[in-house]
């Protein structure tokens, strides 16, 4: 007797990861009618996404056709959800600084209101600056907000850890890995992931700043300010290959003050919280299908510092993949 597949409406799809990848991934799978589960030991606001800043910019990770299309999608679905006041998304101006010629600008071909800035209103010893109208998500808002959404979907939500995929085999019919640094410990893969440290400090924004300031060439170290609603994230550190999570105080100093010179307004503001982020980074995104498991495997994690920025690109994506398995 041949063995027929369940319906592709009722395909059972287990998401590994609970951050904005792996949420984002269950939402569109469960839009899609397929039946979600995510599986995870952290809850969302305990990962890596809940520290970041958040802004729609492709931070560390790869330059590619392929990596712009997941930036369009994902641009587009902020843009909506910016009508949302629930959601936690906002379209905010700011400037990006340049202080090298020919840095890399592929991004502003994805945003319609890209500027270039004149020289006079850059921050001294910058080349040039571009201005945009970017999407804001406050992460502690959003991630609660969108988990509400999944789970009115009917996915369903299991704290635990896979530690072999074979786990799987009777419960899902197909496996989603986004589960960020630790994404290629169930593939083989684990060497090409490693983390970039980000340092950052939550200030008060009771002045209700809302332009946002990137530098990520300042002469002292990367540098940025992201106002939100209630706080403002400033930042940061890059550090490949640097796996501490503790604050560091002097780190902490140093970030205050490069941003201070950067924005005066910040000078006695608050502070609210030190945050540590691991980003989970690899020399390309993988985001496939992997053969030679029980079960079909798509892989989706290597994003480094642009996880929300592709998020929704990476979920859609990973639709497109599901519906090419038969």
């Amino acid at each position: 007797m041949t063995v027929q597949q369940p319906p592709i409406q009722t395909r059972r799809i287990t998401v590994i990861g609970a951050g904005v990848i792996g949420l984002s991934t269950a939402h569109e799978l469960a839009t899609a009618g397929y039946a979600v589960t995510v599986i995870s030991d952290q809850e969302p606001l305990e990962t890596v996404s809940a520290v970041a800043a958040a802004i729609w910019f492709p931070y560390h990770t790869e330059n590619s056709p392929a990596a712009d299309l997941l930036l369009a999608r994902s641009l587009a679905r902020f843009e909506e959800l910016a009508s949302i006041p629930a959601a936690g998304v906002d379209l905010r101006p700011g400037l990006n600084v340049d202080h090298l010629p020919g840095a890399d600008r592929s991004w502003t071909k994805i945003v319609a209101n890209a500027t270039e800035a004149p020289k006079a209103e850059l921050p001294e010893g910058a080349h040039a600056g571009v201005y945009a109208r970017l999407p804001i998500i406050t992460m502690t808002t959003y991630l609660s907000w969108l988990r509400n959404e999944v789970e009115a979907l009917g996915v369903k939500f299991i704290h635990g850890t896979v530690e072999d995929l074979a786990e799987l085999k009777g419960s899902a019919d197909l496996a989603v890995i986004a589960g960020g640094l630790r994404g290629g410990q169930l593939l083989g893969d684990a060497e090409s992931v490693y983390p970039i440290r980000g340092q950052v400090v939550r200030l008060a924004n009771t002045k209700k700043l809302t332009d946002w300031l990137c530098d990520d060439d300042y002469p002292d170290g990367v540098s940025y300010i992201i106002p939100r609603r209630e706080d403002i994230i400033v930042g940061g550190t890059d550090t490949a290959h640097d796996w501490n999570r503790e604050v560091d105080p002097d780190t902490a100093a140093a970030i205050l003050r490069r941003a201070t010179e950067l924005m005066p307004e910040l000078e006695g503001l608050e502070v609210l919280e030190h945050k540590v982020g691991l980003r989970p980074a690899r020399d390309a995104i993988r985001l496939e299908l992997v053969s030679g498991h029980q079960i079909p495997v798509i892989a989706a994690y290597g994003h480094g510092g642009a996880g929300v920025t592709l998020s929704w690109g990476t979920a859609q994506r990973v639709l497109d993949l599901v519906a090419e398995i038969h």
